[in-house]
């Protein structure tokens, strides 16, 4: 009977550690897991992230796109700045440039014209000329002119003196064929400067020569401010 009682205490012993056991080992799982009820929300938010994810990674996408848009039309912008830039400056020296020819052209005109203001008929010699006139262009060629410069240098000294060797302006004093002022400057050439016209005729040609370079020049000269 004893005996009987010993064994049912030992069953009831380790049906109670048994039991002690299995709720310890619930105990320990519940405190690692935190339970089924917390892994369900775990699992809820971690749907809610993954679902969240992609409309963010879409709205960073929408936004890069722009800031890309933006940036290319800056880019552009300041391209098409640079562009006009280029092209007022390209169309700025054009006009320089043309600006420049133009006035090239205007003063090898205006240089052509006082060279050459006489455009009448040239000598083929100087013997179509008698008295002042024919030594006159005779001295011009001795002087390296040639014979197409001595029309204006008729012209310039008929309007001065009328090829008369002893004119003399009375208000100036001026004299001779170049009227010479003063007269006694020709003096220079020779002494016989009052009464020998190509003494004066050659005093006049180094005259012109030294200062105008041609006769030509000379008698544009005398047409725009009215002397030589």
């Amino acid at each position: 009977m004893s005996r009987l009682w010993s064994r049912l205490g030992a069953r009831t012993a380790a049906a109670a550690l048994l039991s002690v056991g299995v709720a310890g080992g619930f105990y320990l799982g519940g405190d690692r897991d935190q339970g089924p009820s917390a892994q369900v929300g775990l699992a809820v938010e971690q749907v809610a992230l993954e679902q969240a994810r992609p409309v963010y990674s879409a709205k960073e996408r929408t936004t890069q796109y722009h800031a890309k848009l933006r940036a290319a039309a800056a880019a552009e912008a300041a391209a098409e700045r640079k562009r006009r830039a280029a092209a007022a400056a390209a169309s700025r020296k054009k006009a320089r440039e043309a600006a420049a020819k133009a006035a090239a052209v205007k003063a090898a005109a205006a240089e052509a014209a006082a060279s050459k203001p006489y455009d009448g008929p040239i000598p083929s010699s100087c013997t179509e000329y008698s008295g002042n006139r024919e030594i006159g262009c005779a001295l011009t060629l001795d002087a390296g002119f040639e014979i197409d410069q001595f029309p204006c240098l008729d012209k310039l000294w008929t309007k001065e003196s009328g090829w008369n060797h002893k004119a003399r302006n009375s208000s100036s004093g001026a004299y001779g064929i170049p009227q010479a002022l003063p007269g006694s400057k020709m003096g220079s050439v020779a002494g016989d400067w009052q009464t020998n016209p190509a003494t004066q005729i050659e005093w006049g040609l180094g005259y012109i020569k030294g200062r105008y370079g041609t006769p030509c020049k000379a008698w544009g000269h005398s047409q725009n401010v009215g002397w030589y």
